[in-house]
């Protein structure tokens, strides 16, 4: 199961009043934006830039990608590679399928009901641990968007802090596990995770589970005074937003998995630099979003910049890579949290980076000539 937050699209109630205007607004974009399930690209700008220039004459092999959640930014890179033309310049026609709530995109890549799937470092690993042979072969988020979120005026500066409040957050999640084996949380009460984030606005003495990007920016435009305290700073870190296939698939169709992972991470490097126009797509593929929430967007692509980005000093990291060692540090909390059995993982077939396209730090010619 996917334990992660409702995002945007529970966020409050009090805006529920809006949503048929704004429902009518999403529908008006979706039509102008040629809104089919999965438009052809090319439909999509039209003001002026052609999506699909760069798109080969034929589209011969139709391929799914099933989201973890409901389309947000954190989806952002996999869209840009739809709206940009890039999946269709590897002769591939893409649709995109939306998440939600208990979506199984880990059962259904192991079993070849779609190719490819989002899902993070934490949860790959329960899969594999359970026997789903999936591989993760690029890596969106360097770092874990996942936070907890408590008031300023609580004086609460890191997660030692917590102490004598309400913390919601889903206690059989992963990180749910893990925070309550490294933080005291003194005096604290652990109730579930409700889905929104009215409780938060009301009470003071509440804290919750969020993503940085997501409920911190919409408890600010509400009138409230946010904190975010991020997991990675305890150590609590996978990789996140990640793609994944299945083993069957790397052994038998190297070269779709190639094509695909490299217009993905093209997708995303044009995403972290030039969201706008992916971000109205994005919008228009769920009535979960409404017609303002552009802004919660540009600012969720704006925050991607730093949790997808891995710098080194030669320059030559790849966009998406992983490292054995992230890899091994969360099986080794995995079993620390007793989520999986102490040999049951073996890091070297969990993911790969032989599918990535390593950066040309020499020139920039490819970009440029898109623009």
């Amino acid at each position: 199961m996917n334990h992660r937050r409702p995002a945007l699209h529970n966020r409050l109630s009090i805006l529920s009043g809006l949503k048929f205007c704004q429902f009518g607004l999403i529908l008006i974009i979706g039509f102008c934006l040629g809104c089919s399930e999965q438009p052809d690209p090319e439909t999509v700008n039209h003001d002026g830039e052609l999506a699909g220039s760069e798109a080969s004459s034929s589209v011969s092999l139709d391929v799914t990608l099933a989201l973890n959640w409901y389309p947000e930014a954190e989806h952002g890179g996999y869209y840009a590679a739809l709206v940009h033309g890039y999946f269709k310049a590897a002769g591939l026609n893409v649709t995109i399928r939306p998440g939600g709530p208990g979506v199984p995109v880990i059962q259904d890549v192991a079993t070849g009901r779609v190719e490819f799937g989002i899902s993070n470092a934490d949860q790959i690993l329960v899969g594999r641990a359970r026997e789903a042979d999936v591989v993760a072969i690029f890596a969106a988020m360097q770092t874990s968007p996942r936070c907890i979120m408590v008031h300023k005026a609580s004086g609460i500066e890191k997660f030692e802090d917590l102490k004598n409040l309400t913390l919601a957050i889903n206690q059989n999640s992963t990180f749910g596990n893990y925070l309550q084996r490294k933080v005291s949380l003194e005096g604290c009460t652990i109730v579930p995770y409700p889905g929104n984030i009215s409780t938060f606005l009301l009470n003071k003495d509440f804290a919750q589970q969020a993503y940085v990007f997501s409920e911190p920016f919409t408890a600010t435009k509400e009138g409230g005074d946010p904190r975010s305290l991020m997991a990675a700073e305890i150590g609590f870190n996978p990789y996140t937003s990640t793609l994944i296939t299945e083993a069957s698939m790397i052994k038998d169709k190297p070269d779709l998995v190639r094509d695909f992972t490299q217009a993905v991470q093209k997708g995303w490097q044009k995403y972290l630099t030039d969201p706008e126009k992916t971000n109205r797509f994005i919008l228009a593929q769920t009535d979960e979003l409404n017609e303002g929430d552009l802004d919660i967007l540009a600012f969720g692509a704006k925050e991607l910049q730093a949790l997808c980005l891995a710098f080194d000093s030669t320059g030559t990291i790849p966009l998406g890579n992983m490292t054995e060692q992230r890899w091994q540090k969360m099986a080794d909390q995995l079993v620390e949290c007793e989520v999986v059995e102490p040999g049951s993982l073996k890091i070297g077939d969990a993911f790969t980076n032989v599918f990535l396209k390593l950066p040309d730090v020499s020139s920039n010619t490819e970009e440029t000539a898109e623009q």
